[in-house]
């Protein structure tokens, strides 16, 4: 506060006298003036103070090493500030907001993990995820008791648009459009497939079906069901997903946005046209039989996949979930645009302090099928171990990522566009593999350079030096992407470099003043789509020996 009284001092001084030496009253334009500098150099102070940037503990900093990226999903037990920061020191990258319970509610989170963005100095994604045209049946009576009807395989069971509690014989499927598009023949899966029927009649006016009930089950109300085998025309967005999405855009500071249950490419494309200029990123949710038969048209017009294993192992054979999981991998890889794996990763630590080695074997599958991020669910937003299963997520990819067998494989190239960009990134991931870099920097005004080194798989950080938090914060679900802002103000080329040297360091990506560093960059920085330049530096921000041969 000193300097504040100082600097304080001087303005009085000089708004209120002639000479230094000689004060005089002053007018009250004036004192409105002096109060209101006063006033902002006083907000400015407070402001540094809060600011003050936080080491990250020593037994969190391998957590940002990691190649593959960790999503967690917040719910009502895991969205308050001190459990967010655990979860992110744990090893989370990007945190998801499900908004299939409300939007409002995310509000406060969304702030909170700013803030602790803002403690550590390290970008930190926000994903919302809209709930998409999720079908359910109607009310049975006393539903607040849990009232369930009991129905016998071979049943005959009636599913009609009346807006009338159901009971033994047939229950309301409120949707006007779906019986609509149901035909004689089709499977409608109910409550996550625990109860399967088919329609085997169907009256002339959309009306009404009559399914056969394919095993014992029961049946309770809103319970949500799948259609396999129907495609349902229609919007992708609901009116309450309206409503959210807008919630989110005036509200929430987000980075991705994800859409549930895509069919096609319009169902993506509609989801930009309402976010206007918002430059927040699209992901497309892999969870029905038309998007996968639409999946690389899906692909070009979003700029991120999700595999959403849940109501794609309902719609789909579950035999098929894991050949489907590599092709919808493999087809975003071959764009550069990053997957995530998700749903019942660690399901069982949910209520257990430990997973099953199953789960630890599922989480490393998805590593070794190429995704860039691994999500949780129910187990970060509702689990009694929430911080422990993040722990444990991010223990398994070290671990896959350290083993002899994975570094030793030889991974598929990615195909090339073409572009003097595209070519500049496979030379600079050669070289870090030739001179076995410590890391590699990327140098991008947009970040579409990073995203091209991202999929060629350096298996080495790469630190993305980008003008703009914004471009940061996405980056962070790249697969070993950490980016880091600097002014592309900064001066010359020389300059820009030693400071991608010194926040090397500062994110310990850097352990030896001899470490290879293989840097790319666009010159003159913030020149858009540029790529012009490699450089090999030392971790002094030196140049190698030429002679020296590699360790």
């Amino acid at each position: 506060m000193a300097s504040l009284k100082s600097v304080v001092l001087a303005l009085a001084l000089l708004v209120g006298a002639t000479h230094a030496f000689s004060p005089r009253v002053l007018k009250q334009g004036s004192q409105l003036r002096l109060a209101a500098t006063v006033e902002k150099l006083a907000a400015k102070d407070t402001a540094a103070k809060a600011s003050k940037v936080v080491d990250v503990p020593p037994e969190s900093l391998t957590r940002f090493t990691k190649g593959v990226k960790q999503v967690a999903t917040l719910g009502p037990k895991t969205w308050n500030k001190d459990t967010i920061e655990k979860l992110f020191l744990a090893g989370v990258d990007v945190f998801r907001l499900n908004l299939s319970h409300g939007a409002e509610d995310k509000i406060e989170p969304a702030k909170f993990i700013r803030e602790i963005e803002a403690k550590y100095n390290r970008p930190i994604g926000i994903l919302v995820d809209i709930q998409g045209p999720k079908h359910r049946v109607g009310m049975f009576p006393n539903a607040d008791a849990g009232t369930k009807v009991s129905l016998k395989k071979g049943q005959m069971y009636t599913f009609d648009l009346e807006d009338k509690e159901g009971d033994e014989e047939r229950v309301s499927l409120p949707h006007p459009d779906v019986m609509a598009a149901l035909e004689v023949g089709h499977r409608v899966l109910i409550d996550d497939g625990k109860m399967i029927v088919i329609v085997r009649e169907k009256d002339a006016d959309g009306k009404w079906v009559k399914a056969e009930v394919m095993n014992d089950a029961t049946l309770s109300s809103r319970k949500g069901f799948n259609l396999p085998d129907t495609y349902v025309p229609g919007s992708a967005l609901t009116p309450k997903d309206l409503k959210d999405l807008q919630l989110c855009l005036d509200e929430i500071d987000f980075d991705w946005v994800a859409l549930s249950f895509v069919q096609e490419a319009a169902d993506i494309l509609q989801l930009r046209e309402l976010m206007g200029d918002h430059p927040g990123k699209v992901i497309a949710k892999i969870e029905k039989p038309n998007a996968i038969d639409n999946l690389k048209e899906i692909t070009d017009v979003c700029d991120g996949i999700m595999v959403a294993r849940g109501d794609l192992g309902v719609e789909m054979l579950p035999e098929d979930v894991p050949m489907l999981q590599k092709e919808i991998i493999d087809v975003a890889r071959a764009q550069g645009k990053p997957v995530i794996v998700a749903t019942q990763m660690l399901e069982s630590m949910m209520d257990n302090p430990a997973p099953t080695r199953a789960e630890c074997s599922d989480i490393a599958t998805a590593i070794y099928d190429g995704a860039d991020a691994v999500m949780l669910s129910g187990e970060s937003a509702a689990g009694k171990y929430p911080v422990e299963s993040v722990a444990m997520q991010q223990r398994v990819i070290s671990r896959v990522e350290k083993d002899p067998r994975w570094l030793s494989r030889s991974p598929e190239a990615a195909s090339s566009d073409g572009t003097f960009s595209d070519a500049l990134i496979k030379s600079a991931v050669s070289m870090v593999r030739t001179m076995k870099a410590k890391c590699m920097v990327v140098v991008s005004e947009s970040g579409s350079s990073v995203m091209r080194a991202s999929r060629e798989r350096p298996e080495v950080p790469i630190l993305a030096i980008v003008p703009e938090v914004k471009t940061a914060r996405w980056l962070n679900l790249q697969k070993n992407v950490y980016a880091t802002v600097i002014d592309s103000k900064v001066g010359d080329s020389e300059k820009l470099f030693e400071k991608a040297i010194e926040s090397a360091w500062e994110k310990h990506l850097l352990t030896s003043k001899d470490d290879i560093v293989i840097a790319t960059a666009g010159l003159p920085y913030g020149t858009k789509g540029a790529a012009n330049v490699i450089r090999v530096i030392t971790g002094d921000a030196g140049k190698p020996p030429a002679f020296q041969k590699i360790a």
